[in-house]
Formats: C-alpha cells, structure tokens, sequence
C-alpha cells in the first residue's frame, strides 16, 4: 500500500471563483458593510453613555444583531473576536461573558468579524479608538496600514506565490523593528468555509505553495500585538484580477487585488507623517468606493457618519486647518 499526499485538484477548482461567485461576494460585502457602519454608530453613541454596560460580549452581540437584519443572512462565518485593549494582542482571543472586559476611551479596540449570508462568505477585521490614541498607538496602526496599503495595491505576474508576496505587507513594519506571527492572507469560500485553501499568503514557506490565480480571493491582514498593551489589525477581503499594465514582458499576464470589503479605515489612527502621498491617495481612494457603492444602502445618522468617515484624510484629520497642512507638505 502507498500512501500518497498532494493537493486534491477539487480544492485547487473550488478555489477560482466564477462570475456568480464574484457577484455574490460583492454583494454579501456589500451588507456586512451596511451592518458595520450600523455598528460602528452605535459602538460611538453606546461608550459615550457610561451608565451603560458596554463589554466585549455586549458589542460583539450587538454587531451581530446588525447582520442579522440584513436579508439573506444565515449565520457567523466565525466566531467574532472582540478584543480591547491587552486583550487585542491575543491572535484568536474569544471573549467571555465572565470574563470580558470593558469597554472604555482609552485603550485600542480590535474586532475580527464575518457573516454567512446567502450570497457569500465575509471577514473584516477593523482597530478602533473611541478616545484619543497614543501618538506609539498612531504609528503602530500607520505601519500596519502602509503594509496593508503595499499588498493591496500591488501587482504581480501570474504564477507569484502567496509566499512571495508576503513581505509587501511586513516591510513596513519590519523598517521599525516590529513584526507579526500569523499569516497575511487566506482564501475566502463562497458561501463556504471563511478559511478556505489552498493558496496562502503567508511568511512561511510551503511545499506545494499554490501561485495566487485570477479568481482567486484572499483576505489581507497585517498586524502587530503587543503583548499586555493592545493589537492592531486591518482586514480585507479581496478578489484576484487580472492587472492593467502598459507592457507584457514576453506575454505574461500580472494580476492585482480588487478589495471587496467596503468600511472605512479610522483616520484619527493614523499618522500622516508617516504616509506617503500615494499611501494617502490609496486611502482616499478606497473611502470614495466606500461612499459610492455603501452610501445609497444607508440613511439618516449612518449615511452622514459615513459621509464624515470617508471624507479625504486631510480633511477628517486636520478639519479647518486642512488647507494650511496641505500648503506645508507641498
């Protein structure tokens, strides 16, 4: 008898999605964006009302008490992680109602999150500061950002591993002398598992490493955890597609990441001395597509927090002294 291990071609088919599977992915982020933003007024309004309890467990529930009332909605696609502050650093931290702590103003708020929904599969992970954060808290978060900016907005020839692709994410933070210890990236199924093979985009180096594909999804990830301090996390879920370049060097096709999540990115977290201009333009870029695809979806408080939270970062992080900001960096 022999044994033999190699990758199932089912799982290598499965993990190329075709165009319904894309559509439906769009559209599923489409309502884990609607019940984000739902979420993320509420969370605002709720921590700034101490008489009432707010802990790990209450928010968690309450997000998905949001998703709940989208249409089509059928379960969590895992179990939320809802860390505040040192209980962020815990990769996979799942809070319990004895244990859980509160939720206060002055510490960082990491929520990993997703939803099973008729149409597809999401994961998002969003930090957040519901007081004023610690310019360390700032340039941590930037760093994380910048890595999650370099995958995002690469591109890449067909056939490129998730291993090699990886550093685009750590470079940023590996500049500084920080790190972290979990993957970058990982498919997404439709309608399926949340974790789903069997490409990776991840620091270790695997023996058979799948090459990312045109269909392909993937989440993108970075962090960085400090351990009895906070964790910081950004979280898209992406689609693979095929890259427009101005040449084809000897006819090979190169690929780039469509994000499909579609929440705003906290801009009191970030420090802009640290950002480059196309970073920044990334941003703004991506809170435009925000505003555009999400918008017509709300009404009412959660329409005008989303007008503010995706306004140009100059904008939201300076306010009436942005023109001046913006004649000093020029």
């Amino acid at each position: 008898l022999t044994v033999v291990e190699k990758l199932s071609p089912i799982n290598n088919l499965k993990s190329i999605k075709n165009a319904a599977e894309i559509k439906g992915l769009k559209e599923a982020h489409l309502k884990d964006a609607c019940a984000m933003c739902q979420w993320l007024v509420w969370l605002e309004k709720a921590v700034a009302h101490p008489d009432s309890p707010l802990d790990e467990v209450t928010a968690a529930s309450k997000l998905e008490s949001f998703r709940r009332q989208q249409h089509g909605f059928v379960s969590l696609s895992f179990e939320t992680i809802s860390g505040y502050g040192a209980n962020g650093a815990i990769i996979h931290y799942q809070p319990q109602p004895s244990t859980a702590a509160a939720i206060g103003t002055d510490r960082l708020y990491l929520v990993d999150s997703g939803g099973q929904y008729r149409e597809g599969t999401t994961d998002i992970t969003r930090t957040l500061h519901l007081g004023a954060p610690t310019d360390h808290e700032k340039q941590c978060f930037t760093r994380v950002l910048k890595g999650h900016i370099a995958l995002s907005s690469s591109i890449f020839p067909a056939g490129t591993t998730g291993h090699m692709l990886d550093l685009l994410a750590r470079t940023p933070l590996w500049a500084a002398g920080l790190d972290y210890r979990h993957g970058t990236g990982h498919g997404v199924g439709a309608f399926l598992c949340v974790h789903e093979g069997p490409h990776l985009i991840s620091y270790y180096p695997r023996d058979p490493d799948p090459p990312i594909k045109e269909g392909m999804t993937s989440s993108i990830e970075p962090g960085y955890y400090e351990d009895g301090g906070f964790g910081i996390r950004i979280e898209n879920v992406a689609v693979v597609v095929k890259a427009q370049t101005q040449f084809r060097f000897q006819g090979t096709e190169f690929l780039c990441f469509e994000p499909v999540a579609l929440v705003p990115i906290q801009a009191k977290l970030i420090d802009m001395s640290l950002l480059l201009p196309d970073e920044a333009r990334w941003v703004d870029d991506y809170h435009q597509t925000v505003w555009d695809k999400v918008s017509p979806l709300l009404a009412g408080e959660e329409l005008e927090w989303l007008r503010e939270s995706t306004q140009p970062l100059i904008y939201q992080i300076y306010g009436p002294d942005a023109t001046a900001a913006a004649d000093a960096s020029s």
